[in-house]
């Protein structure tokens, strides 16, 4: 590869520059001294102990563990266990709720709460209900919990619904569906639905399959990856041992992403000690910092420059795939002032990406929720499939395309028919378990579920997990929506805010589950590489507690419910049972009926592609052609303000600090990106200074929904016209867009308004 061999990795002008606080590299010896502080610590026996347990990690889909060992990837490499995996043990090992703590604190107060604040209160160990009208929590036996569920779930169907995290068991999800499709309602939401959604709406569309198409093995034999949208080197530490692997046998890596994250371009892994540990690994070839929302534009630019040089493999589409005239035309008559306009990327540079691409054999592209939280969700998936099929890197070892996926079982759970989009396959083999047709109601997703609640139209809820009112943007809404619902369970390990603001109007209930590393019985869950991992038994830490496992609770409610019908649910209190029920309904897992036997972890077959066959009805790929957005920010009035106000409009993202995981924050500052709280907005300190901010100014942010005050402002790496804030806080303030084909929230591009004078009208416009 001779193009660009040391690309210049200093960000253009539009880009910005870091602020003094951010540090050289991300991970690096800090790592090492968590790990240190922690192991060493009084918790660290039991941190050992959960570290050794042949269980998978609890956080990332790039998680380990599992009969391999604890420290092994599917491969059998060591060393595989990162900072978050750390973190997220030690807050299941904490101590319990003390006894009497909801006796003592008021749903007032507990509604004070932050989530580090909410998550720091404990293991919850015992079972607790706020009964319409009280002020507190208290505990209730588990007969009137079963009491109130099997009353709650005799409502009618389509007024019965779940939501769920991949927090636990595919077990515990495949009773989860087949127990809510059973009573004939499909309103199974996830929290996916605000995540990878159009990832799997648009490989499904494509590939005729809704995952990775690229396996860990497959991805060592790459020599390139374009990774879009995502910060791995905050989310997911150990694809970035890949990336530093790749860039040590002379490959290239190609970061698209508004905001220049540090560990992107530079990271030390503990999983290198000499190499890479003090001094760092380079990790980015070439960063582009597009604007947000606009990626179609940048990837047909890249689509145009190969089509106007003549580097598409034009045997390989014609023999593999459908429709890509239409792409190839597309590239060709979009302009490039049309192309760059929108993207804020310059021509020369996306040409440097596109022969980056070329001048490499095989070509992983990878993507996260930079790409599939957009209002044009999909098509931005869509136009990252047309760059790698029309460069031919689809259909052979060592390339292909990977969605980035969160949670260690988000994807489990999909599989496992957690989904309101049911696949053809399994909807046949659950009707012959049932032994009748399934019902035809569109079920709710995420969002279509919260709207539901807010117009009266949900009675009970189930939530497996998750923070669902903390996941979702306006959390007004959330609030006011859950408050509607006459019954709402929450399965779960620690409290956390939805707990505590996700009220339902008559009862709402907290059960406690044991985690994964806990559960009496084998379980099991899916990488987001399609490698099914098999979880030991294990016993918790905590003494004379009132728990129960996910699995037993939802069989025994099951039972009351639905009697021995389809299936004997108490039996299935055996996960083995579950697992031949899994084997036998769901596709690609046939493996999972001997899996007690012979202890034999799987890839889940049908899904990873090494040859240009595509499980769509031609046996192509069928591309589509991807419009490009029109992006435009609205004017100050828009948000109330005068035309004398000090503000400016930009996109805002949404994302995750250092030390978080999903909506669970584990330290207050992001010392990646210098900012050194959660009330922080990082800006380009161009955009600042252009309405007269300065960096620790303490500003006002108003979204179409409400606002925050006492803001701080750091300037960042982020390109102008953009900032980013934290999640679950800033959801707060804005009612997002949605991505109509997935349900999807436009979560990274908020129109947002930063100000610094109290000079703003109280109206400000809905639907920004």
């Amino acid at each position: 590869m001779d193009v660009n061999p040391t690309p210049d990795i200093q960000p253009t002008a539009p880009g910005g520059q870091q602020n003094d606080n951010t540090p050289d590299m991300g991970g690096g010896l800090s790592v090492i001294q968590y790990w240190a502080e922690h192991t060493l610590s009084p918790e660290g026996p039991k941190l050992w102990k959960t570290l050794l347990h042949k269980s998978a990690c609890l956080s990332c889909s790039w998680g380990t563990g599992g009969q391999k060992g604890s420290f092994t990837n599917e491969v059998g490499e060591s060393l595989q266990r990162c900072m978050k995996s750390v973190e997220a043990i030690s807050a299941e090992i904490q101590p319990p709720v003390a006894a009497h703590f909801f006796e003592r604190h008021s749903i007032e107060q507990l509604q004070r709460l932050t989530s580090l604040e909410a998550d720091r209160l404990g293991r919850l160990s015992f079972p607790v209900i706020l009964r319409a009208g009280s002020s507190h929590y208290e505990r209730i036996s588990w007969d009137e919990v079963y009491q109130i569920a099997v009353a709650a779930f005799r409502k009618p169907a389509e007024r019965v619904a779940s939501y769920s995290s991949g927090r636990s068991s595919n077990e515990a999800a495949f009773l989860l569906q087949l127990m809510m499709r059973a009573l004939g309602s499909n309103n199974l939401a996830d929290c996916s639905d605000l995540c990878h959604a159009p990832s799997t709406v648009g490989l499904k569309q494509v590939f005729g399959t809704s995952t990775s198409i690229v396996s860990l093995e497959s991805l060592k034999k790459a020599d390139c990856v374009v990774l879009v949208g995502s910060n791995a080197s905050y989310n997911h530490p150990r694809l970035m041992n890949e990336l530093i692997k790749l860039r040590d046998r002379g490959g290239k890596v190609l970061v698209i992403n508004p905001v220049r994250e540090i560990g992107l371009v530079k990271f030390g892994s503990p999983a290198f000690p000499v190499k890479s540990l003090l001094s760092g690994s380079e990790i980015s070839s070439l960063y582009l910092q597009p604007i947000p929302g606009s990626d179609v534009a940048l990837f047909v630019g890249i689509q145009k420059c190969l089509v106007e040089r003549g580097l598409i493999q034009q045997e390989f589409l014609s023999a593999y795939t459908e429709n890509w005239e239409a792409i190839v035309e597309q590239a060709k008559v979009t302009s490039w002032e049309t192309i760059t306009s929108t993207c804020g990327v310059s021509q020369e540079e996306i040409e440097t990406a596109a022969m980056l691409i070329h001048s490499s054999q095989r070509v992983v592209f990878g993507w996260a929720m930079g790409i599939t939280q957009q209002q044009n969700g999909v098509d931005n998936v869509f136009s990252i499939i047309n760059t790698a099929l029309l460069s031919g890197n689809v259909g052979k070892e060592g390339a292909g395309v990977m969605p980035v996926r969160g949670h260690s079982n988000v994807q489990g759970f999909g599989s496992m028919g957690v989904t309101v989009h049911l696949k053809q396959e399994i909807q046949k083999t659950m009707e012959n378990l049932l032994g009748r047709s399934l019902s035809r109601v569109q079920g709710y997703d995420t969002r279509a579920l919260i709207e539901a609640a807010d117009t009266n139209q949900i009675d009970t809820l189930l939530c497996l997990g998750g923070n669902l009112y903390g996941a979702n943007p306006d959390l007004t809404q959330a609030k006011r929506a859950l408050s509607n619902i006459e019954t709402v369970i929450y399965l779960a390990t620690k409290p956390n805010l939805g707990h505590f603001n996700g009220l339902a109007r008559h009862n709402t209930i907290i059960i406690p589950v044991l985690n994964r590393f806990e559960n009496p019985h084998k379980t099991t869950v899916e990488s987001g590489n399609n490698f099914v991992r098999l979880n030991d038994e294990g016993q918790t830490h905590l003494k004379n507690a009132d728990l129960i496992a996910e699995v037993t609770f939802l069989t025994e409610l099951a039972h009351r419910i639905h009697g021995d019908y389809p299936v004997n649910w108490r039996k299935l209190q055996d996960t083995k049972y579950i697992r031949q029920l899994i084997a036998q309904t769901i596709p690609g897992f046939e493996k999972m009926a001997s899996i007690d036997e012979t202890k034999e972890e799987f890839t889940i077959s049908g899904r990873i592609v090494t040859e240009p066959k595509f499980s769509t009805p031609s046996g192509k790929a069928s591309m589509v052609v991807t419009p490009l957005p029109t992006l435009t920010l609205p004017e100050p009035e828009a948000f109330g303000a005068s035309e004398s106000t000090p503000g400016i409009v930009v996109a805002l993202m949404t994302g995750r600090s250092y030390s978080q995981h999903n909506t669970v924050v584990y330290k207050i500052e992001d010392k990646y990106r210098g900012m050194p709280h959660r009330n922080c907005i990082l800006m380009n300190q161009a955009d600042a200074e252009s309405v007269g901010l300065q960096e620790h100014q303490r500003v006002t942010v108003r979204g179409n929904a409400g606002q925050l005050e006492n803001v701080e402002v750091i300037y960042g790496a982020v390109r102008r016209g953009a900032a980013l804030m934290f999640y679950p806080e800033v959801n707060a303030i804005f009612n997002a867009r949605i991505e109509t084909r997935s349900g999807t929230p436009a979560f990274k591009r908020v129109p947002v308004l930063v100000y610094s004078a109290s000079t703003v009208t109280t109206e400000a416009t809905s639907g920004l």
